[in-house]
């Protein structure tokens, strides 16, 4: 109960700071059977992250040094703009690999950027470093109790939408927004666990039994390009013995085009990878299996109208 307690309070404490998302049904995509979709990545700086960033200012003391993030650059994003909001300096470190688009968003939020070689896993040791020297504020990305119980408002808010899905597929980079899925359910809906081929910490931690690192590449990379699943997502994972499924960058750039072709929703590549797997069989549904796909983000790069 502890968990659904926490997404709860999340909920009443982020209420009208966040976007309340769509739902919708659609046909297609190859499929028999009709599917049910959020349309997160029209959440307020295009993804889900602005909910578990809301609720981790909201729910504790911001210090004189203000707040730091690292980010691939989804979460920098919306740090950035809940910080701005809440009148909050924070400063961000992301990878070159976010690409122009994210970083120009993060930008925009006003936000102190810092744009740093490699991979997430090099900006996050910067921002525990800045974080030690000056008393700044960590707002973790994934692995953090708030965090995760922001990101279960969306599932807690789908449900009162109306969901009749038995299964949700959503897309992993750290884990943060699945392990909201599981916290919030708890076993009660069927979670599918999808990733990129290279960029797999999740199902790379449940077949060795705990968490480990990974190599991260690919096209959806700059979002779910975590080199460790987070501890959080990976003891719910494994105690509910939850499906995971890896897809091919092919798969992925595939369902994206589809979802732009077949109903004009256009998202970046990671907001595709949950998608990718019912297009591309990873995940093959029973015949009577109802099933919804989560729509994880939309910052597509390069910006299309940019």
């Amino acid at each position: 109960m502890g968990w659904k307690n926490d997404i709860e309070a999340a909920s009443e404490r982020i209420n009208g700071h966040i976007q309340i998302t769509p739902t919708l049904q659609v046909q297609g995509f190859g499929l028999n059977a009709p599917i049910e979709l959020k349309l997160e990545h029209m959440q307020h700086t295009g993804s889900f992250k602005a909910r578990g960033a809301f609720n981790t200012l909201l729910n504790q003391d911001v210090p004189g040094a203000g707040l730091v993030a690292a980010s691939g650059g989804n979460h920098g994003a919306a740090v950035g703009y809940a910080a701005h909001k809440l009148g909050h300096r924070a400063r961000i470190y992301v990878p070159e690999m976010a690409g122009p688009a994210k970083i120009a968003l993060i930008k925009s939020s006003g936000a102190d950027l810092q744009v740093v070689p490699g991979a997430y896993s090099n900006a996050l040791e910067l921002a525990q470093q800045y974080e030690t020297e000056t008393g700044a504020m960590q707002v973790h990305a994934y692995d953090a109790p708030a965090t995760v119980a922001g990101q279960g408002t969306c599932f807690s808010e789908w449900q009162s939408q109306g969901m009749q899905a038995d299964t949700l597929l959503i897309a992993v980079g750290g884990g943060g927004l699945i392990a909201g899925a599981m916290a919030w359910f708890s076993g009660s809906k069927k979670i599918i666990a999808v990733e990129p081929e290279t960029s797999c910490a999740l199902h790379a931690a449940l077949q060795n039994q705990q968490p480990v690192d990974v190599e991260v590449s690919g096209v959806a990379a700059n979002a779910l390009g975590a080199k460790r699943i987070g501890n959080i997502c990976y003891d719910l994972a494994s105690s509910q013995n939850i499906t995971s499924v890896t897809v091919s960058d092919r798969a992925i750039t595939t369902a994206q085009k589809a979802l732009w072709m077949q109903h004009r929703i256009l998202v970046e590549p990671a907001g595709a990878t949950a998608l990718a797997a019912l297009m591309s069989g990873a995940y093959r549904p029973e015949l009577d299996e109802r099933v919804a796909v989560l729509i994880c983000g939309g910052n597509i790069a390069p910006d299309p109208l940019g």
